[in-house]
């Protein structure tokens, strides 16, 4: 049975491409069958796999729109067992292209619908924005992964998502649930990062992941040469540490574990 995972985290710049990309290629490695799917209209998921933009037609925008066919969209990426379906920059009208659509919080959900037998994960790298996109994923989702940055503002940004969650049980998918918090870009040196881990583990206890993602040289350059971490640099800690947070994806998926 497939899982279907949206990361989402309405703040930038807390690692959540990095994330999907990274947890995907884990995943992959560990001989799981992986679609992630870019929702993002910068399109950060695809480059991070080795895809220029200009150089493919497909996109996630058809098939959301109901124009394209979504097995005539995904890509074959350089690693074994993860498929892509990528973004382009007409996803950034998307939100307007939705407003006066019939069943527009379910396009994406529909559309996965005959995928879904060939993946036993599919991912959802969500735009930082909670417009129609990550409403479509959150509605597709059989759960979310929240990537927090250890920093002042973190909980707030995540309150706001718990919320838009809560808000999305009750009206569209009353199954979705958080599978985990994960911490990225770990600086265990500094003062305010053992504050806000001991901060977010009170407030969502064993739903915050065991492994942490330092900060790491090897993970930031990664996208640069088109790869995940672990295909760059198999031995880097920010890959391994990626290595460990699917371990721990495929156990409360896989296991039916979603903490207390």
């Amino acid at each position: 049975m497939v899982r279907i995972i949206a990361f989402a985290n309405q703040k930038g710049g807390v690692g959540k491409t990095t994330t999907a990309i990274n947890i995907g290629a884990s995943l992959a490695a560990i001989k799981k069958r992986v679609l992630l799917i870019d929702l993002d209209p910068q399109g950060n998921a695809g480059t991070g796999l080795g895809f220029v933009r200009a150089s493919h037609r497909q996109s996630a925008y058809g098939v959301i729109m109901g124009t394209a066919n979504i097995t005539d969209n995904i890509l074959t990426t350089a690693v074994p067992n993860l498929h892509l379906l990528p973004s382009s920059q007409a996803l950034a009208g998307a939100d307007v292209d939705l407003l006066d659509m019939e069943n527009r919080e379910y396009r994406l959900r529909d559309a996965l619908k005959l995928v879904a037998d060939f993946y036993d994960y599919i991912l959802l790298d969500c735009p930082p924005a909670l417009g129609y996109l990550t409403i479509n994923a959150l509605t597709a989702a059989d759960s979310v992964i929240v990537p927090l940055q250890c920093e002042f503002f973190a909980l707030e940004g995540v309150q706001q998502l718990t919320d838009t969650i809560a808000a999305i049980k009750e009206k569209w998918n009353p199954d979705l649930e958080i599978l985990g918090v994960l911490l990225t870009m770990y600086e265990r040196r500094y003062n305010v990062t053992r504050a806000v881990d001991d901060d977010v583990r009170a407030v969502f206890g064993d739903k915050v992941f065991k492994t942490v993602v330092p900060r790491n040289v090897r993970v930031s350059e990664a996208p640069s040469h088109g790869k995940p971490a672990l295909f760059y640099d198999f031995n880097s800690t920010g890959a391994q540490a990626y290595l460990r947070v699917a371990t721990e994806v495929v156990q409360r998926t896989e296991g039916g574990y979603y903490g207390e």
